[in-house]
């Protein structure tokens, strides 16, 4: 058994809590209130001080004269005497400012992502979980749950799985992972959200809808891409529509269903463009007719089958350039496609908008901006300007760059 010290008297107990709770904070110390003290206490810290009336029942005490009266009782200084009473003096000041770093380094991790620095719009989700904190206080449990989050989104659009398959396909078999009303699944959920501009579902039917948005247990059949001159290789089915509807002069739509079972099929290899709007389709269809280069539409924002078709054919070599309407959401449809894809910008530069945007001088705004990762510049532009360009606007540039590409 610990021998206990000498100054470890119960009636001094409440001075010596008050000393270690002020030696605690981390900050400077000059003087510390003790009590209430009852009138033993009152006594016997008036012999320790050598004081010759008693304290009062609250007194406050210079840490000085109660250090040098310490000393003095038992050769030790006041800090080594509360320390043998009641266990190690804390840095509370110091573990604040831990805390803070942590936090803050959790929070520049998260902002300097590739996942978010990829999409811009995230940088919104990402000050809303700022502002509402942890999880659970610790910066360990929120970061791992974050590397989770950003697992799934980085995989997201998802081909179609259903989400308890797209779960434990990604997070270690936890095939529940994002069952609805979990913290991942909300994270992830609040996340699309911020992408594609829209409010946090609250009810069950919204979120199944941002899921599938999000590619997840998409309609194999009402998923479709629709596309122009495009005339792949192979005696597959797909192949052989393609080609057919590109001979022709039409445009072929295609089935998530369709791309996930296409037979015999290479792409095209070489540039193909792609556009937002279906518009650009048809003047491109009215100004080549048979002879137009591939043309993919994303049709807004690209669903499951157009990703899947740009992704095999990038895998099939060919070069992918984008295209979009110079508005808030435009931009935001142009960050998910090339972070999904590899495409590149086509005319989508800073210097690109403010050639174009004269052509519309009482255009309509361009709403909520982000940044756009491929010009840093280009968002500060529409700010400026404060007018959306809309792809019909610029089609005579496109459709002559499509012209050029035909000799490439």
């Amino acid at each position: 058994m610990t021998d206990r010290h000498p100054l470890d008297l119960p009636e001094l107990r409440p001075l010596w809590s008050a000393v270690h709770d002020r030696l605690s904070t981390g900050r400077p110390v000059s003087r510390v209130r003790s009590g209430p003290l009852d009138d033993i206490g009152r006594e016997t810290l008036a012999d320790l001080l050598g004081l010759d009336r008693l304290p009062a029942t609250e007194p406050t005490i210079l840490l000085a004269e109660l250090d040098g009266a310490v000393l003095d009782a038992c050769g030790r200084p006041v800090r080594d005497v509360v320390t043998a009473i009641l266990g190690p003096i804390h840095d509370r000041a110091a573990e604040r400012n831990r805390r803070t770093g942590q936090r803050d380094a959790l929070w520049g991790w998260l902002a300097g992502h590739g996942v978010v620095t990829a999409q811009p719009a995230l940088l919104e989700w990402v000050g809303h979980l700022r502002t509402n904190g942890l999880v659970d206080g610790s910066p360990d449990r929120t970061r791992g749950l974050l590397t989770a989050a950003l697992a799934v989104l980085a995989a997201l659009p998802a081909g179609g799985e259903p989400l308890p398959v797209l779960a434990a396909r990604l997070l270690d078999g936890d095939s529940h992972a994002l069952d609805d009303g979990t913290r991942l699944s909300s994270l992830v959920l609040r996340a699309l959200a911020a992408v594609y501009g829209t409010d946090m579902p609250d009810t069950a039917e919204g979120r199944r809808a941002l899921w599938s948005r999000a590619g997840v247990a998409d309609d194999e059949l009402s998923s479709t891409v629709l596309a122009v001159g495009l005339r792949p290789g192979g005696e597959g089915p797909v192949a052989g529509i393609s080609r057919i509807c590109a001979g022709a002069g039409h445009p072929v739509s295609l089935t998530l269903a369709q791309l996930r079972a296409p037979g015999e099929f290479t792409g095209p290899g070489g540039p193909v463009h792609i556009t937002e709007n279906p518009s650009v389709l048809a003047l491109a269809l009215q100004r080549f007719g048979a002879d137009c280069p591939p043309l993919v539409c994303t049709a807004g924002w690209p669903n499951t089958a157009v990703i899947h078709l740009l992704r095999r054919l990038v895998d099939d070599g060919a070069s992918l350039r984008y295209h979009g309407d110079f508005d808030g959401e435009g931009i935001r449809i142009a960050a998910h496609v090339m972070v999904k894809t590899g495409a590149v910008p086509w005319r989508m530069t800073a210097d690109d908008y403010r050639a174009a945007a004269p052509r519309v001088p009482s255009g309509p705004n361009p709403g909520r901006l982000t940044p756009a990762p491929w010009d840093r510049a280009l968002v500060g532009a529409m700010a400026e300007l404060r007018t959306a360009v809309v792809e019909e606007v610029v089609a005579d540039l496109l459709l002559d760059d499509l012209a050029d590409c035909r000799h490439e």
